[in-house]
């Protein structure tokens, strides 16, 4: 009886966790920024999940820096999402402002972090 034996290194399969993870959030921070192309944050919530889940395998990696990066991202956007909220109560202009900054941060993290991935670079701390 012959087992398969999974010759990749467990850096390679993480990076491909971590490539899904980069895609779904780029999908949601690129539909937050640009008007009328919403994402559903349901695949934010996917992306999230599966970082949460695969976080402990990259325990000691290079990578484990990006499951950080991402976590601490969505963590980071949501709560300046619901900070700002209430300026979408008082008036239109400084909400929809508000919530661009944070999209457009959120953004720039996904992509600095895929980036790193690419080049198998680890994140900063922060």
């Amino acid at each position: 009886m012959t087992d398969a034996i999974d010759m990749r290194e467990p850096d390679e399969s993480l990076k491909t966790v971590g490539h899904i993870s980069y895609l779904l959030h780029t999908i949601v921070a690129v539909g937050a920024v640009l008007p009328g192309v919403q994402a559903s944050v349901a695949l934010l919530i996917v992306a999230f999940v599966i970082d949460l889940v695969k976080k402990d395998d990259a325990a000691g990696t290079w990578q484990q820096s990006h499951f950080r990066w991402r976590i601490r991202s969505v963590l980071w956007a949501g709560g300046l999402y619901l900070l700002t909220s209430p300026l979408w109560l008082l008036f239109l202009l400084p909400g929809w402002i508000a919530w661009g900054l944070v999209s457009i941060w959120f953004l720039y993290r996904v992509v600095r972090g895929w980036i790193r991935l690419n080049r198998n670079e680890p994140m900063p701390l922060g």
